[in-house]
């Protein structure tokens, strides 16, 4: 991965640039100057050869209009073949003399005498003899396998061509030469190449240093870390950029600063939120969910993220998601079960940009579950009251139409009917005082006045006035501590509390059954106890002995003259003091009332 990397930094791209920018110049004057190097020697060589050319031609064409019989031939060769032999150099392989009639009657090379007086089948040199122009190639030699120059050349005579000379050079010199300077070329390439490439790589580093002290720059800023500054290394644009560089890392940090603070804000409104809040993105999948919401939802803040919200929310049944976008009112989200009662109200809102796109949706949720639970008790209420309230004046209603109709001159019927009536009017007072009980203990001016008690004399002074006044077979049994507790109380108060567990306990004793009385001592509260041996009360209903207008048996409790009330009475009572109260039960065998008390001995020894 570092070689990778380093072939495809900056650094190595500007030497490669730069050395191939070199060698594209080196080749193409290289390529221009061999090809002018080449095409000059090679007509020098050519123009050397041809300046010697008309000498020969001349004198040849002397020898050949000599007038000369048959038998004076071998003498013209010879005097051509010395003509021919003074022609050569070094450069020529070889010269040959062709008359008119295409007939060679010379040649310069020793070896090849047998050709003379032999026709030519030589293509150019018959051209040349009928058009009378010069003719030349360049190609290979089969024997020795270099180049060869061939050239032929008419011999004219008062206009008339007379014969042609057939002219082979060794022009190969020629291209090793060009092969040598192509050699120097190439050596002095690569030594300039070499040096080029080392420059290169120098200006590159100084080009290339700031330019990777910003790269590491931007990497740290990646990561958070402003502290560091760019080097500036000169006056140039690259140092202007450095420069510039720095005052945007102040910027950014700043910027960042003032963002993270923002956030610690948001993040810490979000946490310490009562409502709970879920964002989500355009698509509707959750992206943001405090934790106050995850706990509403009893849900985990990692795995609902990128889900849909009608599915965080199982909602799904009746709305989509575009549905939410333009809900207006709130959605109430109703997850109670058989045993707990559990709302939420949700409160939708668009998160929307100023060009009116849709970025996503916001979900306030509020617990509202008490709030129902008291509408609900509140509704129950008015509805108890109302039933209680009409029992006893449709009674009472009915009794005195029939007393109104004569029943009041009849001396059984009429003083029976007017004691059913005064009775439904005492248990209508007894309900409205209670009813007016409980409503200055909702009141936030309610108020007990306590004063240091001996519960245990003050618990058996109202055990004996219900002793005493008992109409039925039921037996007291008490077991009370023999020692003071001083306990800070409202006499009052709490005299009330207790009459209503007592009666309650005699109410539902059958004839015959017991009542115990007991007081226990513990770390910081005595624990008073009244345990009837009644009908009992259900498992399922054990709690709910304390709720308002609740009657285990409603049938009997109102005719017995209940209201319903007392132990709601003396939850609140019993609460006010720093207590509190439960029932504990077994159907067919009886109930316990507990109810506890704070109680400090060291505050009764300084008081006493």
């Amino acid at each position: 991965m570092q070689k990778v990397s380093f072939f495809r930094s900056i650094h190595m791209k500007f030497v490669l640039i730069y050395v191939l920018l070199i060698m594209i110049a080196m080749q193409i004057i290289g390529v221009y100057f061999v090809g002018k190097l080449e095409d000059q020697l090679v007509r020098n060589f050519q123009k050397a050869i041809e300046g010697r050319l008309p000498l020969l031609e001349y004198n040849i064409a002397e020898e050949v209009k000599k007038d000369r019989s048959a038998d004076d031939m071998p003498a013209l060769e010879d005097d051509i073949n010395k003509l021919l032999n003074d022609f050569l150099a070094t450069d020529i392989e070889e010269v040959r003399i062709v008359n008119s009639r295409s007939l060679i009657i010379g040649t310069s090379e020793s070896n090849n005498q047998g050709i003379i007086g032999q026709k030519t089948t030589d293509v150019m040199v018959k051209r040349t003899l009928a058009v009378g122009e010069r003719e030349e190639k360049i190609q290979i030699d089969r024997k020795s396998g270099g180049r060869i120059w061939v050239l032929t050349s008419p011999i004219k005579s008062s206009g008339e061509i007379v014969g042609a000379i057939y002219l082979v050079a060794k022009i190969e010199t020629v291209y090793k030469q060009m092969e040598e300077i192509n050699s120097i070329f190439i050596t002095g390439t690569a030594i300039a190449m070499f040096i080029t490439a080392v420059l290169g790589i120098v200006l590159a580093r100084m080009i290339t240093r700031p330019i990777a002290d910003m790269k590491r720059q931007a990497t740290a800023m990646a990561k958070g870390n402003f502290s560091r500054k760019v080097r500036v290394y000169g006056e140039d644009e690259i140092g202007q950029l450095a420069y510039t560089f720095n005052n945007l890392t102040k910027k950014l940090q700043e910027a960042q600063a003032m963002t993270e603070g923002e956030r610690r804000k948001l993040s810490s409104v979000l946490t310490f939120m009562t409502d709970g809040v879920v964002a989500t993105d355009r698509k509707g999948r959750v992206i943001l969910i405090n934790e106050r919401a995850a706990d509403m939802l009893n849900v985990s803040r990692e795995t609902v993220l990128a889900q849909p919200i009608i599915e965080l929310l199982d909602i799904g049944e009746e709305f989509t998601f575009e549905d939410l976008l333009e809900q207006q009112d709130s959605i109430i989200l109703d997850y109670s079960t058989h045993e707990t009662k559990y709302y939420l109200r949700a409160n939708m809102s668009i998160i929307q940009r100023e060009t009116g796109f849709v970025n996503g949706l916001i979900a306030v949720l509020h617990d509202i579950t008490e709030q129902e639970k008291l509408d609900e008790e509140r509704r129950e209420f008015v509805s108890n009251v109302s039933h209680e309230l009409r029992t006893p004046l449709t009674t009472m209603r009915s009794y005195l139409e029939a007393l109104s109709e004569g029943a009041i001159d009849d001396k059984e019927l009429g003083p029976r009917f007017l004691g059913v009536t005064r009775n439904e009017t005492e248990r209508m007072i007894r309900l409205v005082n209670d009813l007016l009980d409980l409503s200055k203990m909702d009141s936030r001016n309610y108020e007990i006045n306590p004063v240091w008690v001996d519960f245990v004399k003050f618990f058996n002074h109202i055990i004996d006035r219900f002793e005493m006044t008992k109409e039925r077979q039921v037996t007291f049994r008490r077991l009370l501590p023999n020692h003071t507790i001083y306990v800070e109380i409202d006499e009052d108060k709490l005299t009330q509390v207790i009459d209503n567990i007592i009666s309650n306990a005699m109410k539902y004793s059958p004839e015959g059954g017991q009542v115990t009385f007991r007081i226990q001592e513990f770390h910081g509260e005595i624990e008073v106890s009244i345990s009837d041996q009644g009908i009992g009360i259900p498992k399922d209903n054990i709690e709910k002995v304390f709720e308002r207008f609740y009657r285990v048996d409603r049938a009997r409790t109102r005719q017995l003259g209940g209201t319903g009330l007392g132990l709601a009475i003396a939850k609140e009572m019993i609460g006010a003091h720093g207590g509190k109260i439960w029932a504990r039960s077994l159907e067919g065998k009886g109930t316990t009332i507990l109810f506890t008390l704070p109680y400090d001995p060291l505050q009764e020894d300084d008081w006493l």
